[in-house]
């Protein structure tokens, strides 16, 4: 007998695809593209039209923190303290983590950005491409691409609770 087939995976993997390619993205160009936050604005009614357990009053709360952490993210952005590409990635995670996970979402991007923002200051930074692995000087400071942190926390909220164990 074989399993069933779980189609709310197929959001969830082009999620995942999605994140990735959107931390390699800021890695190498320090850049996130809007087209790769819209694909995961895109995605996640079809997530929310599939998955087990989530309803459209959950949507609409998701929907809601997503609108909080976008504005709180943009009042950021005027002051100069994170990127444009940065707020729009975090609110769209935010979205697909719900509002149960968005705390979690939130503490793991800051413990992860803090390790990436380490790691920046070792040599080890001379390895990485683009941007990011550039040499620090007093014109030219250490340029952390934070989406990497963002999309691996939400990575991580997102995805265990699509699986039963």
């Amino acid at each position: 007998m074989t399993a069933p087939f779980a189609i709310h995976l197929v959001p969830v993997a082009g999620f995942t695809g999605v994140m990735a390619v959107a931390a390699f993205e800021d890695l190498r160009r320090l850049v996130i593209p809007n087209r790769l936050t819209l694909a995961l604005c895109v995605l996640w009614p079809f997530y929310i039209a599939v998955a087990p357990n989530l309803s459209l009053a959950a949507g609409g709360l998701a929907a809601g923190c997503a609108a909080a952490v976008f504005v709180a993210g943009a009042l950021l952005f005027a002051r100069g303290l994170i990127g444009g590409g940065d707020v729009k990635l975090l609110a769209v995670a935010t979205l697909w983590a719900g509002p149960a996970s968005t705390p979690a979402l939130l503490v793991w991007t800051g413990l992860l950005g803090g390790l990436l923002s380490l790691v920046l200051l070792t040599p080890l930074r001379m390895v990485l491409p683009g941007p990011a692995g550039a040499a620090a000087d007093d014109a030219h400071p250490i340029a952390v691409p934070y989406g990497v942190a963002i999309a691996a926390a939400a990575i991580i909220v997102t995805i265990p609770p699509n699986f039963s164990w």
